[in-house]
């Protein structure tokens, strides 16, 4: 489907490459591991390792490179920020000395992956103005111009499908819950704008799979168990 909303592109296979070569290797060499020298002093340097990342393999089809990044799939710290309240709340409710569930945890490894990447397109689309001004993000493919603004909708269309794939799995209760965070996921990119607080609204954001974890597990939805840990992973966010 992806590949599909990039016809255009794929029909120039090779002038393709060349855009993508420049937004993402040349613009962006000290994220990819690559270190220019310019003058004799540098040349101690030209043994440091490169680091480039997977998402350069060659195995990889060009086409597909910049959706990987949109999603930031080659930096999952904030995938582990995701999923960590939903397994804290999963252990939660599991019976006292038993094992969690593995499958319902597995389940919320594979929502943690394709919720965040969906919340990395959110905020690429809402922010690809300000990010073309700015040297830490002007290479992300929304603000190099590598990808358009209907071709990240499209890719995040199917992010959402099969979020929801993962969600509708679960019970009902935590499938409401699961509708209820979607508002957080699309301002929070927003609040920079507004507030000096943009972190305390991706608290909410990020600690929500608190209120489903043991929802999923019980069945019922019980603040009396999982707003504590909510509010505490909120604050573990802040600080």
């Amino acid at each position: 489907f992806v590949l599909g909303c990039n016809k255009k592109l794929s029909r120039h296979s090779n002038s393709y490459s060349s855009l993508f070569s420049k937004a993402y290797i040349l613009c962006n060499h000290q994220r990819l591991g690559y270190r220019k020298f310019s003058n004799k002093s540098d040349e101690s340097n030209k043994n440091t390792p490169i680091i480039k990342s997977w998402i350069e393999n060659p195995i990889i089809p060009a086409a597909m490179r910049p959706y990987l990044y949109l999603s930031r799939a080659d930096k999952q710290a904030g995938t582990l920020l995701l999923l960590w309240p939903c397994v804290w709340s999963v252990c939660l409710a599991a019976p006292m000395a038993s094992i969690p569930d593995v499958v319902l945890l597995s389940k919320f490894a594979v929502g943690a992956i394709i919720m965040r990447g969906a919340g990395c397109t959110i905020n690429d689309i809402w922010d690809r103005d300000f990010d073309k001004h700015v040297a830490r993000t002007k290479c992300r493919p929304l603000a190099s111009g590598v990808l358009t603004v209907p071709q990240a909708l499209a890719f995040l269309s199917v992010q959402l499908s099969a979020g929801l794939a993962v969600l509708v799995t679960f019970n009902t209760n935590s499938i409401i819950l699961g509708f209820m965070s979607m508002p957080l996921v699309v301002v929070y990119p927003l609040m920079k704008r507004f507030t000096y607080w943009p972190q305390l609204v991706l608290g909410l954001t990020f600690n929500w799979g608190a209120l489903i974890g043991y929802t999923a597990v019980m069945g019922e939805i019980s603040l009396f168990h999982t707003l504590p840990l909510y509010v505490a992973g909120v604050y573990w966010t802040l600080i």
